[in-house]
């Protein structure tokens, strides 16, 4: 037994956590991020200081400038690891806790781990009220953490020193479940953080958590092969479990082997690169032509690790074969069962997609069907091709900016986005050549995710540059983490597109008969002013007809150098990518005095008319 804080206890305990994903071995918590206040700077902070005292480079900190994006930082480094590690963030009591609630959503809505540790208020109450502690007359234990349980996979409280024990090794069970994974939170009263509690050795020693990669079960397999097999029209939807299991060469042996064409949500993005044969690039309301164009006619919808959300079933009218059925592989059931399929394998998706391998080695799709797959395929790239050129334009759109970007990028670049318009028009256009390539936070599309998701893609990857594109809107809700790039010296390469601010929401305006209100506002901004405020090196795209061939000079610049780098770019708003035959379910007022509103009603009644309860 040890004498110790509960803050050193659970410091040290995080510190000999590993994460084992077959030969894989690695750390789970590599380190802290925080925020200190009076709530955890004698708990937490003391203990942190102590062990790098003691053990430096054992648990490093690193200090941020918005406790959001901590856990942004947290999510972006877990995406590049595939869930097998992340960092842990702290925060102060009250607001500072609070601020940590958009962070808790967006990792459990993309199913991945990170580690919350929110100070509480004293569980003495020796002191009630203390600041910034909340107050109801009908419940005075309910405090701000309590915000987080339904943001949560995981919550506790640590109200008594001898309950870390448990609670810290259920939380690390949670982070380390590819099926319950998310925001695990262990909140931590600022007075508990500093009292006195004999820790069991074993408590302290490395503790391995092995990934469980739970193997098909015999029964629905056979039935899933049974339905492949009988399917004319059969197509994959690829998730990003497929990436978190490392399951990309075997989803390319079956594809290879059978035909069946592929076609990626936007976490799924990756699992094949851009050219392979069989890749029909995305489905759904930010899908290809090609992607919705065979999903409409899909006999049989093979879902692998994907969640099926509105923008991957577009509102749920992608598949229209009336005689559609789903087979649908993921580790978590309530994943599986979506969509009412009759045909669901609960397992890790590599060892099913072996499986699968195995037991569909003569079968192929007919030749009929390779042609179809070849030729809307060849269209879609040749829409591809022409959205990306340059058209000299004094302000370029949104598409060849793209094209610009990905131009001047390596294939094993990794490109970091989450809001706005960006998302659909990256789904389309971005061609990527490397499983780990493409990380757009589309679970929740959190504004202002792209700076911080990329610092902690970067430290996830630190021999792969990042590029992280964001829009002048989400850049004005998270910019400050700029400073901690530049106190760390952390290369990332920001493209900044300034088009005046909520471009995309003005454009959804447009669609459901709203005319942009309250979008369109355009201010006299300088933001590359204040990213050079910061500290950051600053390229400003000249406007005008070599726009976009200054955009990859600077771009290739930034790759060159050795620190974050901001290139500010101007877009026209109104230039829009090419459709791809998707749509979404945004309803309309169903009575309006506006003439431009009637009309949207009119079109969202007939879009809506398509969609089908999808049962399988």
């Amino acid at each position: 037994m040890r004498p110790m804080t509960v803050g050193q206890a659970l410091v040290e305990f995080l510190a000999n956590q590993w994460t084992v994903d077959g030969e894989i071995r690695e750390r789970t918590i590599p380190g802290v991020f925080g925020i200190f206040g009076h709530g955890n700077v004698a708990g937490i902070g003391q203990a942190l200081m102590q062990l790098h005292e003691q053990q430096p480079g054992l648990m490093p900190f690193h200090p941020a400038r918005n406790e959001q994006a901590m856990v942004h930082q947290s999510v972006g480094y877990a995406r590049m690891h595939r869930r097998r590690a992340t960092w842990a963030s702290t925060a102060s009591v009250g607001p500072g806790a609070a601020n940590m609630l958009t962070g808790a959503a967006l990792a459990t809505a993309n199913r991945l781990p990170a580690l919350l540790l929110p100070s509480d208020t004293f569980a003495t109450r020796v002191a009630d009220p203390v600041l910034q502690q909340l107050e109801f007359p009908h419940d005075t234990s309910i405090q701000v953490t309590d915000a987080f349980r339904p943001l949560s996979r995981f919550f506790d409280r640590v109200e008594r020193p001898e309950q870390l024990f448990s609670i810290a090794l259920a939380a690390m069970r949670v982070l380390t479940d590819p099926a319950e994974t998310g925001a695990v939170t262990i909140a931590l009263p600022e007075d508990v953080q500093a009292e006195l509690v004999d820790v069991p050795d074993g408590f302290l020693q490395p503790r391995e958590w092995h990934i469980r990669r739970p193997l098909p079960e015999a029964g629905p397999l056979a039935r899933a092969v049974a339905a492949i097999r009988a399917a004319t029209r059969p197509v994959i939807v690829a998730g990003g479990g497929v990436l978190y299991s490392g399951a990309e060469n075997s989803l390319r042996a079956l594809a290879e082997l059978t035909g069946i064409p592929v076609a990626a949500t936007q976490a799924g993005v990756g699992s094949l690169v851009w050219d392979h044969p069989q890749y029909l690039g995305g489905v759904g309301a930010t899908g290809s032509t090609a992607g919705n164009r065979i999903a409409a006619e899909a006999d049989l919808v093979i879902g692998i690790g994907t969640r099926y959300s509105d923008f991957t079933t577009a509102s749920r009218t992608a598949f229209q074969n009336d005689s559609v059925r789903f087979v649908n592989i993921n580790v978590a059931s309530f994943d599986a069962y979506k969509h009412g399929s009759q045909l669901p394998v609960v397992a890790d998706a590599r060892e099913t997609l072996d499986a699968l391998v195995e037991a569909l080695a003569d079968f192929r799709i007919d030749d009929g069907y390779r042609e179809t797959i070849a030729a809307l395929r060849a269209a879609w790239n040749t829409t591809v091709d022409r959205a990306l050129l340059p058209t000299g334009r004094d302000l370029p759109g949104q598409s060849e900016i793209i094209g610009a970007v990905l131009a001047a990028s390596d294939p094993t670049d990794v490109l970091v986005q989450a809001a706005g318009s960006l998302p659909g028009d990256l789904h389309k256009l971005w061609r990527v050549r490397d499983a780990l390539g493409y990380h757009v936070e589309y679970a929740f599309s959190c504004m202002g995710y792209e700076i911080a998701g990329g610092m902690g893609a970067r430290r996830g990857a630190p021999d792969r540059d990042v590029l992280v594109m964001v829009g002048d809107g989400s850049y004005l809700m998270l910019h400050s983490e700029l400073v901690s790039a530049v106190a760390e010296n952390l290369k990332i390469i920001v493209v900044l597109i300034q088009n005046q601010g909520y471009a995309s929401i003005g454009h959804l305006s447009e669609t459901v008969g709203s005319q942009r209100f309250g979008t369109a506002q355009p201010l006299p901004l300088d933001l590359a002013a204040n990213a050079r405020s910061y500290g950051v090196r600053v390229i400003d795209v000249s406007v005008g007809p070599r726009a976009i061939t200054e955009l990859i000079q600077a771009v290739a610049l930034a790759k060159r150098s050795d620190g974050p780098t901001l290139i500010h770019v101007r877009s026209d708003p109104l230039l829009y990518g090419p459709d791809g035959e998707g749509w979404w379910d945004v309803p309309v007022a169903a009575v309006s005095a506006v003439r431009s509103t009637e009309g949207a009603r009119a079109d969202y009644e007939t879009e809506r008319r398509r969609q089908r309860p999808l049962l399988g």
